[in-house]
């Protein structure tokens, strides 16, 4: 699985207006629920993320976090970008402030996809020169052509 196939450009958002992670997670929510209005319902969608937040943080460290969840209704895995350039307290696990957010959504039923995407996400993400170069990207296109570049080289 290549994360090109779950995110587009329009799922990025380039700068998080959100302050808390629970607004994080709901603003992702919200965006997401938007593009895929039939099988995402944005309230559900931050409930099942908060009960996931409850087990244990997401915010794994170096500024990123990979919430994520399973819902009912949804047809395939499919992901947001977000970003927060001051960043956010997210009781991330080194205790620095969680910048990257990738939000990955699966079926209900799909346990193996689920944790490929996990896998992929977090492999992407281990690269300090593709968070610095996530970081200073200027816009949507260019977050985009940033993630698609290193997705490609996986």
């Amino acid at each position: 699985m290549r994360v090109v196939d779950i995110l587009t450009e329009e799922l990025i958002v380039v700068q998080l207006r959100s302050t808390t992670k629970t607004e994080v997670l709901r603003e992702l929510a919200c965006h997401l629920a938007a593009h895929y209005p039939e099988e995402i319902e944005a309230e559900q969608l931050t409930a099942v993320l908060l009960d996931r937040e409850r087990l244990g943080t997401t915010a794994i460290g170096e500024g990123i976090a990979i919430p994520h969840g399973k819902l009912p209704r949804l047809k395939r895995v499919v992901a947001a970008f977000g970003r927060s350039p001051n960043g956010i307290d997210c009781h991330s696990l080194d205790g620095l402030l969680t910048k990257l957010f990738f939000l990955l959504v699966a079926p209900e039923d799909s346990a193996g996809v689920h944790l490929k995407a996990l896998a992929r996400v977090s492999r992407l993400l281990k690269d300090k020169t593709f968070r610095e170069r996530l970081l200073q990207s200027e816009s949507r296109a260019e977050l985009y052509r940033v993630i698609c570049e290193e997705d490609a080289k996986l």
